[in-house]
């Protein structure tokens, strides 16, 4: 659990390599990181094997994440209108910032924003804090990992949520949780450092199914 927790958060933090994460057209879905084809097969209603045929898969197991499968017949999925190359547009639309309707957070520590998020250079929020103040943990869950194996992260602890989120807590001076044990929401966790930073702060991300989700979209107004 905790090698692969931490393998994927790993995957997921380094930019230079990141998946094409661009919408995908109607008929079609864009793998994440984690999915299976039976999970995505489920997920719209197919079989794997009618997957397996529309997008000419030889090993159903070697998906990966930003590949893009057809999840519809051909003749169900909507036509797509290709307007004139004269009105085509070559700007690449901004970043969106999904919501988490299925959470809903504290604020794990209170301070300035020091840095927001962009879905890019920052897949979390950064916030101002003093050493040795308690972080507390946004929403109850188990933690799924404890440690400094992701150097940029410091002291890094990392809570699962049911079973699609996750929330991140980087930089801490001291650690008071262990993985596999079970946290309360406002419950103190760690303690507020510079680990991997070069000022005392918290930098804090929430995932959904692997992907990185803007914080303030489930956490109240401070």
């Amino acid at each position: 659990m905790r090698y692969l927790v931490c393998l994927c958060f790993l995957l997921l933090a380094a930019c230079s390599t990141l998946p094409d994460t661009s919408p995908a057209p109607a008929g079609y879905y864009r793998v994440r990181a984690g999915d299976t084809l039976y999970r995505i097969a489920l997920n719209h209603h197919q079989s794997v094997n009618a997957l397996v045929a529309w997008n000419k898969l030889a090993d159903p197991s070697s998906i990966t994440a930003g590949q893009l499968l057809r999840v519809s017949p051909a003749s169900t999925a909507p036509a797509k209108t290709t307007p004139p190359a004269s009105t085509v547009k070559t700007t690449p639309p901004p970043a969106t910032r999904p919501a988490a309707p299925g959470i809903s957070l504290q604020w794990p520590i209170r301070g300035a924003l020091l840095g927001k998020f962009n879905g890019n250079s920052n897949k979390g929020i950064d916030i101002a804090g003093k050493a040795g103040d308690p972080v507390r943990a946004a929403a109850s869950g188990t933690v799924a990992y404890a440690g400094k194996g992701i150097r940029a992260y410091g002291n890094l602890l990392i809570i699962k949520h049911g079973n699609d989120y996750l929330t991140a807590y980087a930089h801490n001076q001291t650690l008071l949780v262990k993985e596999g044990q079970t946290v309360q929401a406002g419950q103190q966790i760690a303690t507020v450092g510079h680990t991997g930073s070069n000022r005392d702060m918290l930098h804090f991300e929430l995932r959904r199914q692997g992907q990185a989700i803007d914080p303030l979209s489930a956490l109240p107004a401070q």
